[in-house]
């Protein structure tokens, strides 16, 4: 079997790992890799390596940064479907879901590849007599980041491309269930030029994570994940004096008002909600049907739910693949149950799903649940799995109340024809990311991705301006070149004059 190796200073490594952990194919069950779960002692080497590459890296031109990002958004283009395929391996998302994946990510190494414009900083001329005032952004040293299982590709990349792009080194610790896309992108980052020791990855589980979090030479650490391990990173990294991005949990909702085109609406629901098994922290696990869209909207989405077709991801056939291990699917089940033992209407019941040929894979259909109410688990949990529960308000009033009230805020939609409604309701949902008639609002790379309330811990959105702002600190200098040799000192506080 297959050991998936660290890349640590430009090459692959075991360091000094002996503890593994099993990489599942999840369409069929089985394990089809070990991958290496690295001892502080390795993070300790790759930290080594990165702060070493600093020295030079940090001193880089713009021109051999952006040479460098450039190149590694070619590869990305030439080896998509090598990539696409060795993230639906390991996942179990469709091909076509990891090509798309894919594109999203290298969106944000286009915008790094324009990293010299974002890096301008401002000038003040004659702000005194003879004195001038401007400010530059300068790096900070090693990053790392810590990424999640869902988006093996997309996640990192909204991190590392700008972190080297603003003349940092970074080591990634990605998830142990699919870590071969890192690999995968550390080598084209070689191909590209990327000096050794720029960007390493590290992996591992909690010890890892520890590690680096405690490490005295990370400046910045960025996650995405769940929020209790959000508040984790972020409590334990700003202990030791690091700037830390944390991004957590959703509850996404998605509002259909009677005006809406309700098939429109369906069809982008039953996407949002069962792309990807529901595995995507921008899912929308929530319908809030509101008033006469009711019932006619659960009777459009009950066929379209029982018309996706269920497979593994390399089968073109395939709207939808297995969850990602057989713990995960066992939780989606249950939330299931438990939504039935509560009240809820059980409309589409994806439990017990066998696929032909692959039957000990880890597959959980479609499913939907109606008059679902906040007090239900299966409304209060983020499942994070193939299932929409919708919420029935009388008003578009009570449906704003109803996001507003959940902890979560990170995206939210809303369906209508209504000019008028969709300003109100972007204008009163306290949620980061709003999309009207869209029912998964990712923005694009030059914007910053980030929610609300429990959804972002701390104030720091990644990738877009706030990337750049997390990544490098700024200087303000005060220069005077006077025309004569007079001093004009005093012993009073300065002002302009």
């Amino acid at each position: 079997m297959n050991t998936i190796e660290h890349w640590i200073d430009g090459t692959a490594t075991p360091a000094g790992s002996t503890r593994t952990a099993p990489v599942f194919d999840p369409a069929t069950g089985r394990p089809q890799a070990a991958v290496l779960l690295a001892e502080r002692s390795d993070v300790d080497t790759a930290v080594a390596a990165a702060n070493k590459a600093f020295e030079s890296w940090g001193d880089s031109s713009l021109s051999q940064r952006t040479k460098v990002l450039f190149a590694v958004r070619e590869l990305l283009v030439r080896h998509e479907d090598e990539l696409a395929r060795i993230i639906s391996a390991e996942h179990g998302k469709v091909i076509e879901d990891a090509r798309g994946e894919i594109v999203r990510g290298r969106e944000v190494v286009e915008y790094a590849c324009g990293i010299a414009d974002a890096l301008k900083g401002s000038f003040s001329d004659q702000v005194s007599r003879d004195v001038d005032v401007h400010d530059f952004r300068q790096p900070l040293g090693v990053v790392a980041g810590i990424t999640p299982f869902n988006f093996p590709i997309m996640v990192p990349l909204w991190m590392h491309p700008i972190a080297i792009a603003t003349g940092n080194t970074f080591v990634l610790k990605p998830s142990e269930r699919d870590p071969s896309a890192s690999n995968f992108v550390a080598r084209l980052y070689a191909e590209a030029g990327l000096p050794d020791g720029v960007f390493n990855v590290v992996h591992g589980d909690k010890v890892a994570v520890d590690a680096l979090l405690d490490h005295p030479d990370v400046a910045a650490v960025s996650f995405v994940g769940s929020t209790p391990i959000a508040r984790y990173v972020h409590e334990r990294g700003t202990a030791t004096g690091k700037r830390v991005q944390a991004l957590g949990g959703a509850k996404n909702h998605a509002v259909v008002l009677p005006d809406a085109d309700l098939e429109y609406a369906a069809d982008h629901l039953t996407a949002a909600a069962f792309g990807s098994a529901g595995q995507r922290c921008m899912a929308i696990s929530v319908g809030v049907a509101v008033g006469a869209a009711g019932d006619r909207l659960v009777e459009i989405l009950e066929r379209k739910t029982r018309e996706v077709h269920v497979g593994p991801g390399t089968d073109p056939a395939s709207d939808m693949g297995p969850v990602v291990t057989e713990a995960a699917r066992e939780r989606v089940e249950n939330s299931i149950a438990r939504g039935a033992d509560q009240g809820a209407t059980v409309v589409v019941d994806g439990r017990g799903l066998k696929v032909e040929g692959h039957e000990e894979g880890f597959f959980v259909g479609p499913s939907l649940l109606d008059h679902v109410t906040p007090e239900m688990d299966a409304y209060r949990e983020e499942i994070f799995g193939p299932v929409l529960s919708i919420v029935r308000t009388e008003t578009i009033d009570e449906a704003i109340a109803v996001i507003n009230a959940n902890p979560y805020g990170n995206g939210t939609a809303i369906f209508t024809s209504s000019g008028e409604a969709a300003r109100r309701f972007q204008r009163e949902v306290k949620v980061g990311m709003i999309g009207v008639n869209v029912p998964i609002p990712v923005p694009m790379s030059y914007y910053s991705f980030g929610g609300w309330k429990d959804s972002l811990i701390g104030d720091s959105p990644i990738h877009g301006p706030a990337g750049v702002r997390f990544y490098t600190r700024a200087k303000v200098v005060t220069t005077r070149w006077p025309h004569t040799t007079t001093s004009a000192a005093a012993f009073t506080f300065p002002t302009s004059s």
